[in-house]
């Protein structure tokens, strides 16, 4: 029975005398694991989504070999063709995942062990699935990186084209959800562009320190075979391989980094929907969403609910929860690998595909709007938005800004007893409060000359939002 149990294990593809599969590293084990464990320990369920970048990296890894004269050509053209011949299998949906097969890598290895016959054997020479399983995630997050990069720019581009849609539209500006100043509802658009901006830049940044190559680190030592790990390296389009073996194999702050910044985007994306959200009721009726974007109520027949956004401002407690549980998982490990790092992928996956979903819904929520110029109209001389360019007046004449505050604040207090607007109080009565007050003040009262009053750079006058929407049409290489 010992022969013939060594005898199993001598080939990759024998069963055990429970009929089971012998596992690809079953050499030293007596008995098989149990179908609990087993069960416990896949990963095939989830991490099949790699088989594009494991395939790639193996591809690179077998044609490094070949060149160091570590296997044949011949063996390198047999796994070569045999990888290809998976890939188009499972890319047509005729590939068989077995669970008893663990994960992505060993699921592979043994189909072209089956496929290629003994060559395939030769293929994990001076690689471990730990350098392997590194090298899968970084080809597939730097990946990850341009879709969402991608997908940001659409919506930037969404949003500008809103904005040029709605030229010298004035909304109110809020602070505390208090009406504040006036904006150009231009200026408004323009800061969630510049906002989802920087959320591409944390990307690219991310992407760049991610861009490094595992493959050849091995378990955590290296190796002591004549391997090529800058040849593999720009085969898969790094910069360079990494230079400490055990970091290699180890770290997933290139994970963390990604979670982060789409946590950042996601909060920024759930602003702009809490935004819209708000925007779109009743109370507010500054924009219609389109029937396109909205969706009913099961009992209320007269609802038409901004839901895309809704989800926008939920979806992103995934994509934090996210971040929060691959923290959790990566804190206090020891050095090196640590099976806990199986749990990685799931998180990863999940944040990617919802930051995706959140930033393409959003680009067809900004392109199924109208913002509803007369009740924004009728909304804006309501909370004295003119109040801090008249405090700007008096310090023009001369005045310090604390006593100019105080007296502007003191005529808001008289057009509250008054049941009216800053610029309907007359001259007699301004000046009753200071005799700085002279006909020139009201230039500088009610929403629209006080819109043209802002001239500091990035400010909401005409002219500063102007030069914004310039920059960004010219840099999003919008046209028309």
């Amino acid at each position: 029975m010992a022969t013939h149990k060594r005898a199993a294990v001598m080939q990759m593809s024998a069963a055990t005398d429970t009929g089971k599969e012998v596992k690809l590293w079953g050499g030293r084990f007596e008995d098989s694991v149990t179908e609990t464990v087993e069960k416990f320990t896949e990963s095939i369920s989830f991490d099949k989504a790699l088989y594009k970048h494991d395939i790639m990296g193996s591809r690179a890894h077998a044609s490094m070999l070949a060149r160091q004269g570590l296997i044949s050509e011949s063996d390198g053209d047999s796994i070569l063709k045999g990888l290809d011949e998976i890939e188009r299998r499972i890319d047509n949906g005729d590939f068989v995942w077995r669970t008893d097969r663990e994960d992505v890598h060993m699921n592979i290895e043994a189909a072209l062990t089956d496929l290629v016959g003994e060559a395939a054997k030769k293929l994990h020479t001076a690689r471990s699935r730990n350098d392997q399983v590194c090298t899968d995630l970084r080809l597939w997050c730097r990946d990850a990186v341009d879709s969402i990069l991608s997908r940001i720019k659409h919506l930037q581009v969404a949003l500008v084209k809103l904005a040029l849609k709605n030229e010298g539209l004035i909304v109110p500006g809020y602070t505390h959800l208090q009406r504040a100043q006036p904006v150009l509802l231009q200026h408004l658009l323009l800061a969630y562009v510049e906002q989802l901006d920087r959320d591409a830049g944390r990307l690219l940044n991310c992407r760049e320190r991610m861009n490094f190559c595992p493959l050849g680190a091995c378990a955590l030592a290296g190796t002591g075979l004549p391997i090529d790990r800058f040849m593999t390296s720009d085969a898969l389009g790094f910069t360079a391989p990494m230079r400490n073996s055990i970091d290699a194999v180890s770290d997933r702050d290139f994970v963390l980094e990604l979670l982060s910044a789409n946590s950042i985007t996601a909060i920024h994306l759930s602003r702009l929907g809490e935004e819209w959200v708000l925007w779109a009721s009743e109370e507010f009726g500054f924009l219609t969403p389109s029937d396109s974007v909205s969706t009913g109520s099961s009992i209320m027949p007269q609802k038409k609910n901004p839901d895309p956004m809704e989800l926008v401002r939920g979806k992103s407690a995934r994509v934090v929860g996210d971040l929060v549980s691959l923290l959790v998982l990566c804190k206090g490990l020891p050095h090196a690998y640590n099976r806990d790092l199986q749990e990685d992928k799931e998180p990863v996956f999940d944040s990617v595909k919802t930051i995706l979903g959140m930033l393409e819904v959003s680009a067809e929520f900004a392109q199924n709007i109208t913002f509803n110029q007369e009740r924004i109209q009728k909304a804006l001389p309501a909370g004295y938005l003119d109040a801090t360019t008249l405090a700007d007046y008096l310090v023009k004449k001369g005045m310090p800004f604390r006593t100019s505050h105080d007296i502007v604040g003191r005529s808001v207090a008289l057009c509250v007893s008054n049941n009216c607007q800053l610029q309907e109080l007359s001259l007699d009565k301004l000046r009753s409060i200071s005799p700085v007050f002279d006909e020139d003040v009201y230039e500088f009262l009610g929403v629209e000359n006080s819109v043209q009053k802002f001239s500091s750079y990035g400010s909401t006058g005409s002219e500063c939002v102007s030069a914004q929407l310039n920059y960004w049409v010219t840099k999003l290489g919008i046209n028309g």
